[in-house]
């Protein structure tokens, strides 16, 4: 039985492709909404890491009640995906939920590393693909070569030929306004023809309403009341509020349990209903145990859907409280419980995510530095200290008993002049370049890199090319190990007493590198406080006062001027530490230490790691 109205609709773009703000503005003008209720910019991105970041980290249902111009009104589901690479695994899981996808283009980039990878997931879904060439209010918008490229890219992925024939919508996120004609550009001013183009050619739901249940799930969302929420859709049947349900893990387990709660998405949250027609999407709570790629079936007769694909870590890193002689200043859960209980609280929504509890430490691994990081960041903003160790790639073994690593397909896009500092810097981490192109002064270069040569990689390339990059890697498979790989160049300044920093003692060091600390900054015995200039570390005394004596100074008038210390960010702080250094977080700072603070104790490890 066809649904004829309802569509289900998934949106996949690079990142920074205007995604989200196309999505903002279907919302405002579905005529659904109050002004007041879809204030601001990127109302999807609710989370204030997608804020501040501008990228999207989980997916997100939404829904739209339009009515045409015929008087027909349709039930519009869209799905918001990650474009970032370390959030791969949920493009992959949402779209299990569409039946068609609308494909973002940037109309100057054109088609870019992510746009490829999301569009080979949704072809082999079978999902019918829309075409929105957006951004054509900008002025070097190429809109004809971008048609092509997107259809080159068609053809590179083997689609098939009704896909070829792909409708495309010529639109403007920021400005509010889409066509399909291109001589019609600038002189439209709503959003209409991209919801006609959804409804026109994004397949109805053709599915069986008088078959056994069959929902799958896959997503999951988590309440501190409710617990685990499964969200997913109803491929066969009808899903209803307190009835029993046949709950099939991917192991195919049959578990009997029963439906507390269930809602249906509505505008930007969810409304409780009865029941859940097929081909809808839902909301389901009250389930004791649920994972993603569990199938909702009839009890009578418990048929699985195919299970869904979760991504393998390739990273890992230890976890743990934070021992410093500043522990406890700044947060509110300073324990290992508390630790071990907001991790394992993580688990229950980020099925990408494994934990190892180890006694007073955690062996976390996730799908790259990114997703770490996000997590650190947002467990940090609640209140909680802790420190975490050097990441490290997760290694496995061939079926010839050979050591194989995380390869990364890695696109680097910069200024032709800056090509040569690239390929040096990509060089030394093991990197085989297999392609180069040149366009419009810039040249993109793609390498096959291990996953390891990606640590610190980033910070070093906006160096080299002075900020002018555009960078992206994604996972592509197990490869050969490639062998032994430099190590950070410089060595690092250690602070041999605790205190507050003094501008006498950094302006005798001004010399000797650069600093990470500045006047009035607490240290204490073992923090890093600024890198080295030469390979070797060098023990510091960055609390040094001048002595205080009765002989008036030629200088005494003098101004102290220092250079600019070097900004300690988290994702600058986890790629610049070496084997045995930590990060140390807290709400309001980001420290580097060396594990062993006394120094005798880092000369006995270090005496110990030689033998």
């Amino acid at each position: 039985m066809q649904r004829t109205d309802i569509r289900n609709v998934a949106i996949i773009a690079h990142v920074d492709h205007g995604k989200t703000t196309l999505v903002d503005e279907l919302l405002r003008q579905s005529g659904q909404f109050r002004q007041n209720e879809l204030a601001g910019e990127c109302i999807l991105d609710s989370n204030p890491l997608e804020r501040e970041r501008g990228i999207t980290i989980l997916s997100k249902n939404c829904a739209i009640d339009y009515v045409d111009r015929r008087g027909r009104r349709f039930h519009i589901n869209i799905v918001d995906t990650p474009g970032h690479a370390d959030f791969s695994g949920e493009v992959e899981r949402v779209l299990k939920m569409a039946d068609g996808v609308l494909l973002l283009v940037d109309a100057f980039e054109g088609v870019m590393p992510q746009t490829r990878y999301v569009l080979s997931k949704a072809l082999a879904a079978g999902l019918r693909p829309l075409v929105v060439i957006n951004k054509m209010d900008r002025p070097d918008a190429r809109p004809n070569d971008v048609h092509e490229e997107v259809f080159d890219l068609f053809v590179e992925l083997g689609a098939e030929d009704h896909a070829l024939d792909f409708p495309t919508i010529y639109a403007s996120g920021r400005e509010g306004w889409a066509t399909d004609d291109l001589a019609r550009v600038g002189a439209v001013s709503d959003i209409h023809a991209l919801f006609e183009a959804i409804i026109a050619h994004v397949p109805v739901p053709d599915l069986d309403a008088n078959a056994p249940l069959q929902a799958l799930i896959t997503t999951l969302d988590y309440s501190d009341y409710v617990g685990r929420i499964g969200i997913g859709r109803v491929f066969a049947g009808v899903l209803q509020s307190g009835r029993p349900v046949a709950v099939i893990d991917r192991s195919g387990a049959v578990t009997t349990q029963r439906i507390g709660q269930l809602f249906r998405f509505q505008g930007l949250g969810r409304v409780e209903v009865d029941r859940v027609e097929v081909g809808d999407l839902c909301a389901v709570v009250g389930l004791k145990q649920i994972d993603i790629g569990d199938t909702l079936a009839d009890p009578d007769r418990p048929v699985a859907l195919p299970p869904v694909p979760i991504d393998e870590p390739t990273l890992r890193m230890t976890f743990r409280i934070n021992d410093s002689p500043l522990a406890g200043r700044e947060g509110r859960y300073v324990t290992s419980r508390q630790l071990r209980d907001r991790l394992h609280k993580e688990l229950q929504s980020n099925v990408a995510l494994r934990v190892e509890d180890r006694a007073d430490e955690f062996d976390i691994a996730g799908r790259g530095l990114l997703h770490l990081g996000i997590l650190l960041e947002t467990i940090r903003r609640e209140g909680y200290e802790l420190s975490v160790g050097k990441p490290e790639v997760l290694y496995h073994t061939d079926e010839h008993g050979r050591r194989t690593e995380p390869i990364e397909h890695l696109v680097i896009d910069v200024p032709t002049e800056c090509v040569g500092a690239v390929m040096q810097l990509t060089g030394d981490r093991r990197a085989e370049m297999i392609h180069m192109k040149t366009h419009a002064g810039r040249t993109q270069l793609e390498f096959l890199i291990p996953a390891r040569g990606l640590i610190g990689l980033r910070s070093r390339v906006l160096t080299a090319t002075a900020g002018e990059l555009i960078m992206h890697h994604r996972f592509k498979e197990y490869g050969p190990y490639r062998g032994e790989m430099g190590r950070r160049i410089n060595g690092v300044m250690v602070a041999t007493e605790s205190g507050r920093v003094t501008a006498y003692a950094l302006e005798q060091l001004a010399d000797r590198g650069v600093m990470f600390v500045v006047p009035g900054d607490e240290v204490y015995e073992g923090q890093i406080v600024g890198e080295h200039a030469k390979d070797k570390d060098l023990p510091v005394n960055v609390t040094r006062r001048k002595a205080l004596t009765n002989v008036r100074a030629s200088t005494k008038e003098a101004t102290v001027t220092l250079k600019s210390p070097r900004q300690v960010t988290l994702e600058y702080a986890l790629e610049y530490i070496e084997n045995d250094e930590r990060v140390e977080i807290t709400p309001a700072s980001v420290r580097l230490r060396k594990i062993h603070l006394k120094e005798h104790d880092r000369k006995r490890a270090s005496r110990k790691a030689v033998v």
